[in-house]
């Protein structure tokens, strides 16, 4: 009997053991996303998955944050692995300037995902139809630790206007602006982001609103000057969103997908191959997945340095890089 109870628990034992030695093996890799209300966190919480299912040893979540900002500075902490960013705030973490002054961020790009798109958003009423209308009006300029609130205020100073001064300043994410123009909280809000976003299509289905998208695409040139070029005019095609019955003329700046300096070259090359191989269910999560391809992925869309094991599967598939 005791021989018994010592041989069964001893086979359970190696089973518990063996298990934890599985587990110990999983490397936990953290994503950065953003709010809830945009689309980084859905595509990184279909990333997040991909991930875990198809990469052995692998086990991915998804984080909700402030955006690209937010983002960065996890990276650099050492809290995430990879993240979602706009270019310019990639660059400014790089050089450690402006939101990273005194800290530069040792980043590497995986992959150039997709343009994100500069929305200025406001509804018939307010007074809003213009950039210069935004005097002395209540606005949100994007969440604390999001890329939205960086490109915002070089939108607004490329107009002419000053931040600070010229108007009584929020710092609302997507969910929160919606939620503010609706109960007349707020007259405007920036939010930069793929189309559509499922706050903006919100927005303009809520029955009795008109929505306005307010066209900025004249001030890009003034950006690009101030700015290494890194920004590119537009268009919200008409009928994106409910309502909208003119095509929008805007500002875009493109997403990328980064990580630190410390990934391997064999996981940044298995990550950057399972989004290209699996694109489809990411698109099936949101359309904008679409731009995830071999073409798009040329130095000239991404300031930051390329990670060398995404570099090497990018030529393998043809890519000139």
């Amino acid at each position: 009997m005791k021989r018994g109870f010592a041989t069964a628990f001893a086979g359970i034992a190696a089973v518990a053991l063996a298990f934890g030695a599985a587990n110990a093996q999983q490397k936990a890799i953290a994503i950065g996303t953003g709010g809830t209300g945009g689309v980084y966190y859905p595509i990184g919480g279909a990333l997040a998955n991909l991930i875990s299912k198809n990469l052995p040893g692998m086990q991915a979540t998804a984080q909700v944050t402030g955006g690209s900002v937010d983002n960065l500075k996890l990276i650099n902490a050492g809290q995430s692995e990879i993240g979602f960013s706009m270019a310019d705030a990639a660059l400014d973490a790089l050089n450690g300037v402006d939101k990273f002054k005194g800290t530069k961020v040792p980043l590497r790009t995986l992959m150039v995902l997709y343009p994100n798109i500069m929305h200025v958003v406001s509804i018939e009423g307010t007074g809003v139809n213009k950039l210069s209308d935004l005097k002395g009006k209540r606005i949100s300029t994007g969440a604390p630790g999001s890329a939205t609130e960086v490109m915002a205020f070089r939108v607004i100073e490329a107009a002419g206007l000053d931040k600070d001064k010229d108007m009584k300043r929020e710092r609302l994410s997507v969910a929160e602006s919606v939620n503010a123009i609706k109960d007349h909280k707020i007259d405007a809000f920036f939010w930069v982001g793929g189309t559509p976003t499922a706050g903006v299509t919100d927005l303009a289905a809520t029955p009795g609103t008109k929505i306005r998208l307010i066209d900025h695409s004249d001030v890009v040139a003034k950006m690009n000057e101030k700015y290494n070029n890194l920004y590119s005019t537009a268009v919200i095609k008409a009928g994106t969103y409910p309502g909208q019955d003119k095509d929008n003329q805007v500002s875009a700046v493109w997403n990328i997908l980064v990580t630190g300096d410390k990934m391997s070259d064999q996981e940044a090359y298995d990550i950057v191959k399972l989004i290209i191989e699996k694109k489809d269910d990411l698109v099936a999560v949101h359309k904008d997945a679409a731009s995830f391809s071999v073409e798009n992925q040329v130095m000239a869309n991404s300031p930051i340095p390329w990670h060398p094991g995404a570099v090497k599967f990018f030529k393998e598939r043809g890519a000139k890089m």
